[in-house]
């Protein structure tokens, strides 16, 4: 089933925001991630928002999302945003929207 990260990003540093992204993005491709949302400045029409970016990347399932979080690869894009390019991530199982229903 397939698996989504979602971030939201604030870049503090533009000079290490531009050396996280094609690191960062070269380890999402390498792990069998892909980018379905990567848009600058986040329209909130309802609650707080308080990120200037925010992004989608779909996996083919949460194991992949875990493995690509875990590897090397993503280990040193994380060290290059230390500090400099907070982000909020959530991972979320995907389920087909046929026969979906609201609990409750």
């Amino acid at each position: 089933m397939p698996a989504y990260v979602i971030v939201n990003a604030d870049v503090h540093d533009e000079e290490a925001g531009l050396a996280y992204a094609p690191v960062a993005q070269q380890s999402i491709l390498g792990h069998g991630g892909r980018y379905l949302v990567a848009g600058p400045t986040p329209e909130p029409v309802e609650g707080a928002w308080d990120s200037s970016r925010f992004l989608v990347i779909e996996f083919p399932d949460m194991d992949r999302i875990r493995e690509w979080y875990d590897s090397p690869e993503y280990r040193r894009a994380r060290e290059i945003r230390e500090g400099k390019v907070p982000v909020s991530m959530l991972f979320v199982e995907g389920s087909p929207p046929e026969g979906f229903v609201l609990p409750g």
